[in-house]
Order: structure tokens, then C-alpha cells, then sequence
């Protein structure tokens, strides 16, 4: 169940003494070919941290063998010494596989502004490279939790091939991605252009459509690695579903496991002019705070629906707009709907539909509630 389901890859996870705590911090993930295609994403925040910068131009190259990660620190705005550390990073990697520099990517998560223990990282990529395993998927992926209360992975079969994948991440959710790594393997023959289309249409519609609290980090990476060990290349349609399934998968798990939350909260907006506009209106009902806290404390709050929607320049009407809040709905033409206390706001999943009749076109934005949870521990642990 992660990204070592896939044939032609192993991994590897355990604690090189990054964090404090002795907790696992990093995690290593190796592609053995005979293919080493890969796509990625990066956060689109005009601050990336120094791991985004090295791996966009490794990813560019096409290829990539293998990929260093670590918990602990973000290696962001640490200025030239920062990617000095990436490099060096690669640079050891490279030495113990006997791979590139240049097809090591690397990624990065925790404390901005602080630089990486490198007396620590550099022998650590010894050790994790003794440990690699067929079976070293699981451990990886702990490897990379920082605040995640659980480990992240999903993998989806295809006829004879496979798509796996790993992400860590549980605040600072938003659209650009989200405070994520990821690696998503397969040993599908499938090229660097198939990789990056099949890619892009998957983050599209999965992480970047999760909002849990409006912030965009320095670090978000999303990476895609082919060893084609299957010898099989299936269609694009669907193999580029796959890869929709594993993302839309653990972007729920993201969500599921955001810091402090209480609350799920599904926002599907139907009917719109165009997709662009559904998009818009759900994230501002995302990140609609007064509605955040009126769910965290189960008050179907439908008019703070409505002023989230008046704030965008999507195309309707007031006087049509609906909103249904689990089904019920609360909200017709603009005004009062069925009695707000048929809704049930016991369960963690809320279901916000927003109907702006206008056309056919449809978007869905998870988001989670405001709790005083996430208040203190986003005062408590510095990010």
C-alpha cells in the first residue's frame, strides 16, 4: 500500500537523529528502472524553499533515479547555504547509489527559516541506503510525518501494472497544492510527457482542491516516478485515471487528518456558468472563517454561504441562488429554504452543495472547520 507496489522500486525509512525527538525523519525511494521517467508539481508560492528550486530543474531533466526525504526541517529560506545543503544532499546520494546528482531529487518539510543537521542527514543516507527494501514503502513514509497524526499511502491496480504512492501533510492545506510531499510510483512503460499530462490532470482535481486553512506553503511536492518493470503501457485514459484515484485518495486522507479539525466539509458548487467560477465560489466558501466556526460548533450557518459567494465575480443572480447543507435544502432563491433543523451536524463529513444556477458546470473543494485545536497548535509549534 505505497509507493513500493509498484515492481522496479524500493524505499526505505528510519531516524538520522533530524528531529529532536528521535522520531523516523528520513526516507529515501528508489527507482531500479529499466525506465527512470518522472514528472513533479511544485508549490506555486513565489517563496520556495531550496529542495522545490534543485528538484523542479532535476525533473525538467526527465529522469529521476531516486528521491531523498526529510522531516524535520523545510531547508526554505536559508538562503545560498540552504541549496548548497540540497546539493550536497544529492551529491551523497549519488555517491551510495551510484546514480546522478542530477536524477537525485530531493524534498523537504518542517521548521522555515532553520538549516538542516547535515553531520546527520549526510550519514543518514548511508543508512537508509542499507535499508533499502521492496517491502520499505511503510517506513518511508512515516519517515516523512511531521505534525500527521497517521502515515499516508493508496495504491490503485491497473491490468498487470501498478500506481502507488505516499504523502505526508496536515496543515497549511490549500490550492497550489498544500503542505505536501509526494511520491506516486508505477511500474506502467509510460514516457516523461505521459507522466507530466497524466500528472498535471490529477493535481488539478485532487490536491489542489483541498483548502483546509487558506495557506500556501514553500515546499508542496508532488513527484511522479516510472520504472516501466511491468512492461506494460496502458492507455492514457486509463492510466491517467489511476493516477487520479491514488491522488484523489490521499489528498482525503490529507484532509481527514488536518490539524485540529472536527470537521470534513465537502463544497460541491453545481450549475455554474463555467468551471473557473465554481472553483472561485467554493474555495471562498472554503475559506470563509464565520462559516468555518459556525460548522465546527454544528450551526447550519447557510447565509454565511450566501455572503462567501457574493464576494467572488462568478457569473448569478441573488435571487436564484441555493444552498444545501447535507442534503437539506436550507436556502432557495436566494432565501429562506427547508427548516435548518432538519440538518444533522452530528457526523465529522458536512456536505455543503451551493447551486448557482447559471449553467452546467461543476467543481468540489474540501475544506475543514476552525477549531480551537488548530488554534493552539499552530500557536504552540512554530511553522
Amino acid at each position: 500500500m505505497s509507493v513500493t507496489a509498484a515492481q522496479g522500486f524500493t524505499a526505505a525509512g528510519i531516524a538520522a537523529g533530524i528531529k529532536e525527538n528521535g522520531n523516523p525523519d528520513l526516507a529515501l525511494v528508489v527507482n531500479q528502472g529499466p525506465r527512470l521517467a518522472a514528472a513533479g508539481v511544485f508549490t506555486a508560492n513565489r517563496v520556495k524553499a531550496a529542495p522545490v528550486l534543485w528538484s523542479q530543474q532535476v525533473v525538467k531533466g526527465g529522469q529521476v533515479s531516486a528521491v531523498v526525504l526529510n522531516s524535520g526541517g523545510a531547508n526554505a529560506c536559508t538562503g545560498p547555504e540552504g541549496f548548497q545543503d540540497t546539493h550536497a544532499t544529492a551529491e551523497k546520494a549519488a555517491e551510495v547509489l551510484g546514480h546522478s546528482a542530477g536524477e537525485i531529487a530531493i524534498a523537504s518539510t518542517g521548521l522555515i527559516g532553520v538549516r538542516l543537521p547535515m553531520d546527520k542527514l549526510l550519514p543518514g543516507i548511508e543508512k537508509a541506503a542499507a535499508g533499502l527494501s521492496a517491502h520499505g514503502g511503510e517506513k518511508a513514509a512515516i519517515a516523512i510525518k511531521t505534525t500527521d497524526t497517521v502515515h499516508k499511502t493508496a495504491v490503485v491496480q491497473g491490468g498487470g501494472w501498478t500506481v502507488g504512492g505516499m504523502a505526508k501533510g496536515a496543515g497549511m492545506l490549500a490550492p497550489g497544492l498544500a503542505t505536501m510531499l509526494v511520491v506516486l510510483t508505477t511500474d506502467a512503460d509510460v514516457d516523461t510527457a505521459g507522466l507530466d499530462a497524466a500528472l498535471r490532470s490529477a493535481t488539478r482535481t485532487t490536491f489542489d482542491r483541498v483548502d483546509s486553512d487558506g495557506c500556501m506553503s514553500t515546499n508542496d511536492t508532488v513527484l511522479l516516478l516510472a520504472s516501466g518493470a511491468s512492461g506494460l503501457t496502458p492507455s492514457a485514459e486509463a492510466f491517467a485515471e489511476a493516477v487520479r484515484e491514488v491522488c484523489d485518495d490521499l489528498a482525503r486522507q490529507l484532509i481527514g487528518d488536518a490539524e485540529g479539525a472536527s470537521k470534513d466539509i465537502r463544497i460541491e458548487v453545481v450549475n455554474a456558468a463555467s468551471e473557473d467560477d465554481a472553483v472561485e465560489v467554493g474555495r471562498s466558501i472554503a475559506r470563509n472563517n464565520l462559516l468555518k466556526c459556525a460548522l465546527h460548533g454544528e450551526d447550519p450557518n447557510w447565509g454565511r454561504v450566501l455572503s462567501a459567494i457574493g464576494t467572488t465575480s462568478a457569473a448569478f443572480d441573488p435571487d436564484k441562488l441555493n444552498v444545501a447543507i447535507n442534503d437539506v435544502w436550507v436556502c432557495r432563491n436566494g432565501s429562506v429554504g427547508d427548516d435548518r433543523d432538519l440538518v444533522d451536524m452530528r457526523y465529522r463529513e458536512v456536505r455543503i452543495t451551493a447551486d448557482l444556477a447559471e449553467g452546467s458546470e461543476t467543481a468540489v473543494i474540501w475544506a475543514n472547520d476552525l477549531t480551537a485545536d488548530y488554534v493552539h497548535e499552530n500557536s504552540a509549534y512554530s511553522s
